[in-house]
């Protein structure tokens, strides 16, 4: 045995144990064939003897009992040992919180801090709705011919969020943009540069109405440039287009700049000419629709289409004729009415000065209404026949009846007279009415009670009947119903100024009527414009019958018109410049005092006309009336006659309307000894 074998075991010593007991654990452990795992040298330890003096390959120290890792006695496998979790919890509990308290401070900086930043942000990439304006209804002739129609155009619009400097990174885009738009829209370069610069809002509207044609050359620059123009839109907006100019101009008003009615017919009508706008909700990228993204679309209802009575080559002529005569009279204004005697549509409604509603920048405001159903003025000798009606229907005098005039009459605080001195005159009632005589007309409507009170409210009721300081019926914005008091508040001078035209106020459309009314056998229809509407469903309603009212009797209205023939048949007449070769022609003159509406006082003429042909077959009622005219002659046979037997001349050709061919049977105009019958 060696000496090593002999020297004893240092493990032995300490544990008490003998060596024997080592031996034979090895020996059970080579007998299990468990391999013995050799000791990693200790830290420190040279080649040669380790830091304790043992020599190399002998065996370490064995731990003391109860402390150390080393291994277990025997050189058996290590045991597992548990090590203590908590120390590893408690790091984890540590980073989880402080990854929590990172996602809370982050999500209160984006929902408190910079939530409007986001919300800008988000903005340039959402859903906007835009409106999709309906298609103004179209208004035509009774044939069919366009008066007011509409074309394709556009708004431009422009959203200036788009064209700030961080959505741009550039400083000036908004006068970038303008400088590239102004020439293309007509517009002033600084105020587009202050619309596209607008805070706090994503829409403006540049310039409405546009034509395709512009808006497909700003869509060029906007491809080439879209870091400027990236913000600019169009918007479908039609335009409004009066392909005559300023045919019917007063009648059918204008569209202002918001596709709204603005006055006349397009005002009026308004509702059913402009129908229900839809509109349109798509996604939006940088100023672009997104393609793929959904689209709700709610289609827009168009307004119905309006058919009118007006005839276009009547209101042409009419218009034609008007205004020549208001120039050539250097006058203020004019009118002129084309009715249809059997049905109360009128054929033509002209007035001058018009305007073009195409460009009613270059038109002056107070044109821009109706000039035949706002004017009010006093009548004149044209009123005279509804004081004849009066008489006649009354059964006060026949249209043969002497009536002595003389020279003057007093009256009340004053004399009368008529618009020329004259000797006395002995005329029947047609030949005062012939000679449109005021004195006669007094002495006749005298005649309709046993006082003059009582005549008076006998008057009143037959001027009430046809129409006088009633509605015309058509309902035009700004209309006037007449001035007319009642008897019992006629004033001393009124209650016989009132019978020839004086005291008394209409419009252009009641005098037409009143006219009409006679031709019609004595029973008025209400004057009608709009014949029928077409709506969105392609389905034609005609419009509402007019109301019809009778005023006098048929005998009473045939006088009439025998008596209304003398005017412009008979020599003795005030109308003779109103014949038409080979028609029986019926009318009556007026020369009215005006009064000025800046001063409230009278000043100049109201010169006017009015009658119907063929006088015995009345189909057409025409009335002319001319404001204030200033050069040549101001008496309504002079300044009207000619426009009244030019337009019913026109207007009896393009109806085709024959003459009757029979002869008028006229009535005496002289009384007596001067009988000129």
């Amino acid at each position: 045995m060696s000496e090593r074998s002999r020297e004893p075991d240092p493990g032995a010593r300490r544990t008490g144990r003998p060596a024997a007991d080592k031996g034979r654990t090895a020996e059970r452990g080579r007998a299990t064939g468990a391999r013995r795992v050799p000791r990693p040298v200790q830290q420190g330890s040279s080649s040669n003897t380790s830091r304790s003096g043992t020599s190399q390959g002998a065996r370490p120290p064995a731990a003391r009992r109860g402390g150390g890792s080393g291994p277990p006695r025997g050189g058996g496998p290590a045991p597992l040992r548990l090590v203590n979790p908590r120390p590893r919890l408690r790091l984890v509990a540590v980073a989880l919180t402080l990854v929590m308290l990172a996602f809370t401070a982050r999500l209160l900086q984006v929902q408190a801090v910079d939530a409007s930043a986001y919300a800008d942000k988000a903005a340039v990439n959402r859903y906007i709705t835009v409106p999709l304006a309906a298609e103004r209804g179209t208004i035509t002739a009774r044939d069919g011919s366009a008066l007011a129609s509409t074309v394709d155009a556009y708004d431009i619009t422009a959203d200036p969020y788009l064209l700030t400097p961080e959505q741009t990174k550039s400083k000036d885009a908004p006068e970038r943009a303008a400088e590239l738009l102004a020439p293309l829209l007509h517009k002033d370069r600084a105020e587009l540069a202050e619309k596209l610069s607008e805070p706090d809002t994503r829409y403006v509207v540049l310039a409405r109405q546009q034509t395709p044609q512009t808006w497909r050359q700003i869509k060029k620059l906007k491809d080439s440039k879209p870091d400027v123009l990236a913000g600019i839109y169009q918007e479908k907006h039609a335009k409004r287009v009066y392909p005559n100019k300023e045919l019917a101009a007063p009648v059918l008003g204008f569209v202002n700049s918001d596709g709204k009615g603005g006055a006349g017919l397009e005002a009026m009508l308004n509702d059913k000419l402009d129908g229900e706008n839809g509109k349109i909700t798509y996604a939006q990228s940088g100023g672009r629709q997104v393609p793929t993204a959904g689209v709700r679309e709610q289609p827009a209802r168009p307004g119905s289409d309006v058919e009118l009575t007006l005839d276009r080559d009547i209101q042409w002529s009419a218009q034609q004729a008007i205004s020549d005569q208001v120039r050539k009279s250097h006058a203020d204004s004019g009118y002129v009415i084309v009715q249809d005697t059997r049905t109360g549509q009128l054929l033509g409604m002209a007035s001058a000065p018009g305007f073009d509603p195409n460009d009613i920048r270059g038109a002056k405001v107070d044109s821009f209404g109706n000039p035949a159903v706002q004017d009010v003025y006093e009548p004149g000798s044209t009123s005279k026949v509804m004081s004849m009606a009066a008489v006649l229907e009354e059964g006060k005098a026949t249209p043969t009846t002497a009536v002595t005039v003389p020279n003057r009459l007093k009256r009340a605080d004053r004399a009368f007279a008529d618009d020329i001195d004259h000797p006395t005159w002995h005329l029947t009632l047609n030949g005062v009415l012939a000679k449109s005589s005021n004195i006669g007309t007094i002495l006749a409507t005298e005649q309709l009670g046993k006082t003059q009170k009582q005549a008076n409210k006998v008057l009143y009721r037959y001027l009430r009947k046809f129409g006088i300081g009633r509605p015309t019926g058509l309902g035009f914005p700004g209309e006037t119903n007449g001035l007319l008091a009642r008897p019992g508040k006629w004033s001393a001078s009124q209650q016989y100024t009132i019978p020839f035209g004086q005291g008394l106020s209409l419009n252009a459309v009641q005098a037409a009527s009143i006219y009409s009314t006679i031709a019609n056998g004595g029973e008025r229809i209400e004057p009608t414009v709009v014949r029928g509407t077409t709506g969105p469903d392609g389905r034609y309603r005609p419009a509402e019958p007019p109301e019809k009212r009778r005023v006098v009797s048929e005998k009473t209205a045939r006088t009439l018109a025998r008596m209304l023939e003398s005017v412009v048949s008979d020599m003795e007449g005030t109308g003779t410049t109103a014949k038409i070769p080979g028609y029986r022609v019926a009318g009556k003159t007026g020369t009215a005092n005006r009064v000025d509406p800046k001063t409230g006082r009278y000043h100049g003429y109201t010169a006017s006309f009015a009658g119907f042909a063929p006088a015995d077959e009345p189909r057409i009622t025409v009335y002319c009336a001319v404001q204030n005219p200033k050069k040549g002659s101001y008496f309504g046979s002079d300044v009207c006659g000619p426009v009244y037997k030019k337009v019913m001349k026109f207007s009896l050709k393009t109806l085709q309307i024959p003459p009757t061919g029979a002869k008028p049977a006229r009535f005496p105009v002289l009384a007596g000894k001067d009988r000129n019958d």
